[in-house]
């Protein structure tokens, strides 16, 4: 593809950013629009499995990443109590699957991301509004307060859960399903005394989880069955109210975290019949949000955006190359979304019984066994991405 191609990413996430660095690799003249006024350090920690930082290696970045963050070397599974259901540690996780797990705030691998981009192609406080098509087929993206855009070869749908984008262009898709279950975030200093584990714990409709960042902090968050909407005047109260009592340290990450975030769940429950319409095509969550039990949503971003421009640089034609896009990453991500769904009402049973029975068959499980069932997806392989390196800043600007 040569480079006089234009793509506008709409999205400034960890999706719209892979996007575009993998679309510049690829040859290709990339705009980011971002509907938030700037990018804010905020946010909460992330797990990338293998298969996302091959898919980073393949988009240039994988080295900037590893050299962030240190390997995991341990985990499992616990009960409220504290007991060990299941073991494992990161030099059995990098063998299985070849390569290891890590974990860092989201903030910084949007930084990662963000550097490498030039400022001029990157637009934020840019609401779009929708995606119309041109007399010529190609696509005419409306944008809020007047502003114009030339009109790309291809639109990149990255901006999330809720995309407009998917909305207005695929009317049939439901939109996101509360999948049942309500979680808190939180930010918190590293406890006093042995290093902490990554890993999850387990009570009764009620999960914890704990992830040791690379900067001394650690990443936490609990879920609940609850109804939508749920709110209270003091989050850190609810917090502590549902799982103080449970091990340590959890009672003390809670109440030293920064802040208490709390959001509701949701997912796609179905998922668009095809990720393409025209030179419009759908990226990351905005075509297939999925339970976050797995740790794979962002992991998916990334796979989409080394797919699609690997495909765009293999197939001349554009309208070939997405198809290609679409055939690759369809069955997998539902595959993945699926799987995540079954994972996350596993995680949060409430029946005595039943959550006797999960925590039976998981102590009688060997710990090599779990770590090959997520090797199913961390296993995956990028396609290389051929063509030319990140052009250099390319002068002026789409928007007129």
């Amino acid at each position: 593809m040569a480079d006089r191609q234009h793509a506008v990413v709409v999205g400034g996430g960890i999706g719209g950013l892979g996007a575009a660095l993998g679309l510049r690799r690829a040859g290709w003249r990339v705009t980011v629009l971002e509907r938030a006024d700037r990018f804010d350090p905020v946010g909460a920690g992330i797990t990338l499995m293998p298969n996302a930082l091959r898919a980073l290696d393949a988009l240039g970045m994988g080295s900037e990443v590893r050299a962030l963050v240190p390997v995991q070397q341990s985990g499992g599974l616990r009960t409220s109590s504290g007991r060990w259901l299941s073991r494992w540690d990161g030099a059995a996780v990098e063998q299985l699957m070849g390569a290891p797990m890590v974990a860092l705030h989201r903030a910084d691998l949007h930084r990662i991301l963000r550097a490498p981009l030039p400022a001029e192609s990157v637009r934020t406080g840019v609401e779009v509004l929708g995606v119309g098509q041109a007399p010529d087929g190609r696509p005419r993206v409306q944008c809020a307060a007047a502003a114009a855009i030339d009109e790309p070869d291809l639109v990149v749908a990255a901006d999330g859960i809720d995309s407009r984008v998917r909305t207005q262009r695929w009317p049939e898709v439901p939109g996101p399903a509360y999948t049942g279950l309500t979680t808190w975030r939180g930010m918190s200093p590293e406890p006093s005394g042995p290093p902490l584990d990554i890993g999850r714990s387990w009570g009764r409709g009620a999960e914890f989880g704990i992830i040791p960042l690379t900067d001394g902090r650690i990443y936490w968050f609990g879920a609940v069955e609850a109804q939508p909407g749920v709110r209270h005047d003091d989050e850190r109260a609810a917090v502590r109210e549902r799982f103080g009592h449970w091990h340590a340290p959890i009672r003390e990450l809670v109440d030293t975290s920064e802040v208490v975030l709390h959001h509701d769940i949701h997912h796609l429950r179905t998922l668009p019949r095809s990720f393409v319409r025209g030179r419009v095509v759908l990226l990351g969550d905005a075509a297939h949000a999925m339970p976050p039990q797995l740790g794979q949503g962002g992991c998916q971003a990334l796979e989409d955006a080394v797919v699609l421009a690997a495909s765009l640089v293999r197939e001349r034609d554009i309208d070939a190359a997405l198809a290609r896009y679409d055939e690759q990453r369809r069955p997998r991500t539902g595959a993945v979304a699926r799987s995540a769904g079954q994972v996350g009402r596993l995680n949060v049973l409430a029946n005595p019984l039943a959550v006797a029975a999960r925590n039976m068959l998981i102590r009688l499980t060997p710990s090599a066994v779990g770590i090959r069932g997520l090797a199913r997806f961390g296993r995956w392989e990028p396609p290389d991405i051929p063509g030319p390196s990140v052009p250099e800043r390319a002068a002026g600007s789409p928007f007129r």
